[in-house]
């Protein structure tokens, strides 16, 4: 199968396969006598399981270990597991911190809203601000 046929059957690139196979992820296929690449039929599922762990947000390098584990005989189930858990773990982490800045938002949105912006200037750079760094201890906010 040539570049072109696989990169459609993988919805990419022809580049993006190219660029795969530099960093490893896609093995160089063999070469037909007029030099072009000749995938085997295996590199259109090892091509879908690239785009579909990326999709699950793991990273090209985290994809390269499960591939190298592949590659030499082990299943990477219990590894891909393991990737799947921390990037749960990260992703409940980042949704806390968004919760929070949102409650902040929506705090500052309410002070903006009974603002009287011609004393804005009377309280330093911002009043809408500087209500939340007065109300925090140290001059800190939270958010």
């Amino acid at each position: 199968m040539r570049i072109g046929d696989l990169a459609t059957a993988g919805g990419v690139t022809a580049k993006t396969i190219r660029y795969y196979e530099q960093a490893g992820l896609m093995p160089p296929p063999p070469r037909t006598p007029g030099g072009y690449r000749d995938y085997p039929p295996s590199a259109e599922s090892r091509l879908a399981f690239i785009r579909d762990a990326q999709h699950a947000g793991l990273t090209l390098a985290e994809i390269g270990g499960v591939l190298a584990l592949r590659d030499s005989g082990e299943a990477p189930c219990e590894h891909v597991t393991a990737l799947i858990d921390q990037h749960l773990e990260e992703l409940d982490r980042r949704m806390a911190e968004l919760h929070k800045t949102r409650t902040a938002l929506r705090e500052l949105a309410q002070r903006a809203a009974e603002t009287d912006f011609a004393t804005c200037s009377e309280a330093g750079i911002c009043s809408i601000f500087s209500a939340s760094f007065a109300r925090e201890p140290g001059g800190t906010s939270t958010a």
